[in-house]
């Protein structure tokens, strides 16, 4: 595995939750990310976001990782949950909050916050 592939990786293995996007959620850039973080804020989670557009890499290593091919892609604790479409309709029927709970449990949103990775530095916003 690359060293990016390696970093993306452990964002995916250390972060709570991780939403890799296009964009950060100060400039969403799609729509699907959009909807995808309008749902994990509306769930009260504490969101670690990756901006996947700064160098095409990213997408392909991410892709490599977890086996999903489009963009966004939401994991909880290291798990791949799915994209837009699943998260919203997770959202939609309160199971993204139980999937929150349990795995993160019933605190999960106490002093929730946003940051942002960047995986080719390695650096936290």
């Amino acid at each position: 595995m690359t060293e990016l592939g390696e970093r993306i990786k452990g964002v995916i293995e250390n972060e709570r939750v991780v939403l890799f996007m296009k964009g950060t959620p100060q400039f969403v850039m799609c729509g699907n990310s959009g909807r995808a973080l309008e749902a994990l804020r509306a769930a009260g989670a504490p969101v670690t976001t990756v901006d996947v557009l700064p160098d095409p890499t990213i997408r392909q290593e991410l892709s490599e990782v977890s086996g999903w091919p489009t963009i966004p892609q939401l994991f909880v604790k290291g798990e791949l949950v799915g994209g837009a479409d699943i998260t919203q309709e997770l959202a939609e029927s309160g199971e993204l909050r139980t999937i929150l709970e349990e795995k993160l449990g019933p605190g999960y949103g106490d002093g929730a916050e946003e940051r942002v990775v960047d995986v080719l530095s390695g650096t936290r916003m």
